[in-house]
């Protein structure tokens, strides 16, 4: 049916188009056209493409046009453009059509050179970055070996405890690493030192220099003389270290030159000030450095020197200018006949060679003996004889003298060697200007710079002297020590050090010119690795001993920039703390008496005769220190000795008075007391003071488990774990238990008693809320108040004030007590036994058979107990609950709690102990 119907309007549509064809007139413009079904939808398709172009953007259509009118098919052309790849070509860069010959190489030219740097670029970046890992690994792995090491010295370190530390102990002078191994015995492990020879030789050279410290510290506390220089570098000389390896200065010679800066190797100029005093001594050491240069030359060249049985200075001073002057003839004090042949006049070359060595009697004879240097003879002895000052008229006519010399200049036949003339001028006049000029017109006169800084401390003078005053007056300014430390520090430390190659020229320069705390500074930073930093501490003991730290602080030093005493100060400190950290306490102390005494003025401190705010502060931090040490594990034991309040101890060697030694001893078990260690778990959990629960806590077992495991996949775990317990075994007493000693050694029972209760008071509380340990703690008080009751009772000399406070703290002992066994009833589940006692209370009005009568007498307890109050009455509701009342006593103590509550509403109890009273009423 669906067919006939179709072809029936087929059948239609057919008809009505043959009537539409033949009623179209036929027209000339629009012939009549035949198209089948298959042109019509052709002829449609064309039509709607023709629809969709114009839809397309203009570019697009633009585009389309001009490709299509150079014949270009716009579709083939998409497709092959979607695998197409650009590539330069030669022709592209250099395109030969629009150069020419010249351009086209200096363009090959260009590109050749901007390829080769970026080719140089990318293998300096690869190299670059490969170094930086290479050094990154090697330090990784010098970190990790360090780590290591330092790891495995923790079990090996050496324990001051309460009873071993006489015996035990460790070595004076050891410092960081040992060369030990741990013993295993029955008993407590124990630590068999190395001996000295097979330690490495930075631990050897602290070892000898802690030694010389508690020497000096020793010889001190007597009054006994005492060179602490001299002393070190004895020390220094006995084990062999100075291997120089081509360095020009050793630690050796520093040692020395601080031994001469001091005046330790010869007596002090009376005349001369502090800081002239040390220029001088710098002086003298560069004199006995050119002695030895002396020797040696003429040992070198026995034949030149012809030196023969003679051995005077003068002497061997000739024998060295016939080396040195060899090649210029006949020298005058070897001319036999003078007529045959002019001999070399060597009189200024003996006197500043004398002067140069240290010979100072030689070249006065020498200048007074000679026709040449007759003039300059009595200028020279001025010089000599007042340390390197001379009056305003001397120094006048040695300037006139040199500026003679200057204009004349270095004319043509004039001997070489005469410039020594103008040196010794130059260095009597002390005038700037004349220093200056000579330096600037004759850069060669010095061959090293010890030549170069003797001539400028012998040219130095002291400008808070009267005759520089003079000079000043005259307009003629001296030459400062001020102006050879502004010249010396316009240069770089690597100038002096050859950029680290020979790293003690720089202290060694600075030391020269009296720049005492920059040297030390430098040493301190531990350049090289021949442990420099423990030289620079014992250096800051010298220098802090002798009180000259404040001398020669100009132009170095900044503004605003730590006092040098203090700084020095917190050196030694420091130095000292490295025993403090690994349990040499002993030696601690020594170094840590050292920084207070630095403070404090040196030598000086120690017999009071430095000014009273030197005083205050080496008391001050004298005490500061010492607290440190008895807060450590065995503190006690060696400030306090083992028994009394310090008289058999280290501290009466520095506190020397009784009321002074308890005073401090009161502070420090307030400090104690106050800092609240007593067993409180820390941040991470660890628990203070505990070492079974440290040793046996789930940290430990977890790390134990997976070193069995495996050996190295939890490293980090197992290093933080002994870290932890090598800090916290090092702290056996915890700060309530030291205060309880302390207060225990000076006699204050009452005091230390008190504290006891305070803590039993607080752990009790503890107890009732759930804490775990609570129980031990308990017990270690109450035992801890025990034994001090039972040493008060033979204790001599109790006051009487005394003795009634120590009853007061017993009788609160003792109501903590009964409290404790009440709560421990409770525990156990004897309700009704614990009720009894809560009703036997003397303390509070709780008996049910007494009379209800108002009374003050819980007001008259003590702090202390009225704190555990509240807990105790939940306690007591709690077995109220689990008991049966048979005869009513239970209800009339329930009456007595709610009347006791009802009468303290003023205590501020918690809210949950009265609304369990009103639940139970």
């Amino acid at each position: 049916m669906a067919s006939d119907a179709d072809m029936s309007s087929w059948t239609d549509l057919l008809h009505s188009s043959s009537k539409l064809v033949e009623q179209a007139a036929p027209s000339a413009q629009f012939p009549p056209l035949q198209r089948n079904l298959d042109q019509l939808e052709a002829l449609s398709k064309k039509l709607k493409s023709k629809t969709l172009r114009a839809e397309a953007p203009s570019q697009s259509i633009a585009a389309t046009r001009l490709l299509a009118r150079e014949g270009i098919n716009a579709e083939q052309l998409a497709r092959d453009l979607k695998s197409f790849e650009l590539k330069t070509t030669f022709e592209d860069v250099f395109p030969s059509e629009a150069t020419s010959v010249e351009e086209y190489l200096q363009q090959v030219h260009e590109m050749a050179m901007v390829s080769a740097v970026q080719g140089a670029q990318k293998d300096n970046l690869k190299s670059f970055n490969d170094y930086m890992m290479t050094v990154l690994e090697e330090d990784w792995q010098r970190e990790k070996r360090d780590f290591l090491h330092s790891l495995s010295r923790i079990s090996t370190l050496p324990r001051t405890s309460m009873g071993d530390s006489s015996s035990g102990g460790t070595r004076p002078g050891q410092l960081v690493s040992l060369t030990s191994s741990p013993q295993i015995s029955s008993g407590p492990s124990s630590m068999e030192l190395a001996p000295l020879a097979d330690k490495p030789l930075v631990e050897k050279k602290a070892a000898a220099y802690a030694e010389v410290v508690k020497n000096l510290n020793d010889a001190r506390q007597r009054g006994l003389p005492f060179k602490p220089s001299t002393a070190f570098k004895r020390a220094y000389e006995s084990l062999g270290l100075d291997t120089s390896g081509g360095k020009s200065v050793s630690m050796q010679k520093i040692w020395h030159l601080l031994q001469t800066l001091v005046g330790e190797d010869s007596a002090v100029q009376r005349n001369v000030s502090r800081k002239m005093s040390l220029v001088i001594g710098a002086r003298r050491h560069l004199e006995w450095g050119h002695e030895k240069y002396v020797i040696e030359t003429i040992q070198s060249h026995p034949a030149q020197a012809a030196l023969g049985g003679a051995v005077g200075n003068l002497q061997r001073i000739r024998a060295f200018l016939r080396i040195r002057l060899r090649d210029y003839g006949v020298l005058d004090f070897d001319a036999g006949d003078a007529r045959r042949q002019p001999p070399i006049d060597t009189t200024w070359q003996q006197i500043y060679f004398c002067l140069r060595t240290g010979y100072y009697d030689e070249a006065r004879n020498i200048a007074s003996s000679s026709r040449v240097s007759n003039q300059f003879a009595p200028q020279l002895a001025e010089w000599i004889t007042n340390g390197g000052m001379v009056s305003a008229e001397t120094s006048a006519a040695a300037t006139e003298e040199c500026e003679k010399m200057l204009r004349m200049g270095d004319r043509v036949g004039r001997s070489a060697y005469d410039k020594k003339k103008l040196l010794l001028y130059a260095i009597v006049s002390g005038s700037r200007r004349q220093i200056d000029r000579l330096l600037r017109e004759q850069p060669t006169l010095f061959n090293t710079i010890e030549d170069f800084l003797w001539f400028k401390l012998s040219a130095v003078r002291d400008i808070s002297g009267g005759s520089s005053s003079a000079v000043l007056n005259d307009g003629l300014l001296p030459y400062s020590l001020d102006d050879l430390q502004g010249y010396l520090n316009k240069f770089e430390p690597s100038y002096y050090t050859k950029n680290g190659k020979d790293p003690l020229v720089y202290p060694y320069v600075l030391l020269l010119s009296i720049q005492l705390l920059p040297a030390v500074l430098y040493l301190y930073k531990d350049v090289g690795d021949e442990g420099y930093k423990i030289d620079a501490a014992h250096i800051s003991i010298v220098l802090a001993d002798h009180g000259i730290l404040s001398e020669g602080a100009g132009a170095g030093v900044k503004s605003g920039v730590m006092d040098a005493y203090a700084e020095i100060s917190s050196i030694i400190r420091q130095y000292g703390s490295v025993y403090l950290r690994h349990g040499n306490l002993s030696m601690a102390l020594e170094y840590y008496v050292q920084a207070a005494a630095a403070v404090g003025g040196g030598q000086l401190s120690w017999t009071g005769r430095s000014n009273v705010d030197q005083q205050r502060q080496r008391t001050l931090m004298l005490k500061q220190l010492l607290m440190e040490i008895l807060l450590r594990d065995g503190g006690i034991y060696i400030l306090l000795g083992p028994r009394g309040a310090g008289e058999e101890g280290e501290l009466s060697r520095f506190l020397i008075d009784g009321q002074v030694r308890q005073q401090f001893l009161l502070e420090a078990a307030r400090q104690c007391q106050e800092a609240g260690l007593y067993d409180k778990p820390s941040s991470d959990g660890w628990i203070n003071g505990n070492a079974t629960s440290l040793v046996f806590s789930p940290d430990m077992k977890a790390v134990l488990g997976s070193l069995n495991t495996q050996s190295s996949g939890n490293c980090f775990q197992c290093t933080v774990f002994f870290m932890k317990v090598k800090c916290f075994v090092s702290a056996l007493l915890s700060g309530v238990q030291l205060s309880i000693e302390i207060q225990k050694r000076i006699g204050a029972f009452s005091t230390a008693l008190d504290t006891i209760n305070k803590c039993l008071s607080e752990a009790i509380c503890a107890l009732s809320r759930g804490r775990l340990d609570g129980e031990s703690r308990t017990a270690g008080l109450v035992n801890s108040g025990n034994e001090l009751l039972e040493t008060f009772k033979y204790y001599p000399e109790v006051s009487l004030h005394e003795r009634e406070h120590v009853l007061e703290q017993q009788t609160v002992l003792r109501q903590l007590e009964t409290i404790l066994y009440i709560h421990k009833l409770a525990r156990l589940g004897n309700h009704l036994d614990a009720l009894r006692e809560v009703a036997k209370l003397p303390f509070l009005p709780l008996d049910p058979r007494s009379p209800d009568i108002a009374s003050d007498m819980f007001h008259n307890l003590s702090p202390h107990v009225q704190a555990c109050v509240p807990d105790l009455l939940k306690v007591a509701l709690n077995c109220l609950d689990n008991v049966t009342d048979s005869d009513g006593s239970l209800r009339a103590l329930r009456t007595k709690i709610g009347n006791f509550l009802a009468n303290n509403l003023t205590m501020n109890w918690p809210s949950d102990l009265y609304e369990k009273v009103a639940r139970s009423l």
